[in-house]
């Protein structure tokens, strides 16, 4: 009885490792995604942003007259 207890516990333990390490590496590869979703939601972040300062300096004027840009006035 003693002896089929310990087998027990043998893999009792070796399926607690083996799922530990199945979460481990599921966390790594969700971790690895969301990294890389994260850059791509920066990158376009940055894109509309340098958008928006490019709409803003030509309604000011200040790239109207830098590319000569006169608005139809003659």
């Amino acid at each position: 009885m003693e002896e089929r207890d310990k087998k027990y516990e043998e893999e009792r333990r070796d399926i607690v490792r083996d799922s530990s390490h199945l979460r481990a590496d599921a966390k790594h590869r969700k971790n690895n995604s969301t990294r890389k979703v994260n850059k791509l939601w920066l990158w376009l972040g940055v894109l509309i942003l340098i958008f928006i300062l490019l709409w803003w300096l030509y309604s000011i004027g200040t790239f109207e007259a830098i590319t000569g840009v006169d608005n139809g006035v003659v």
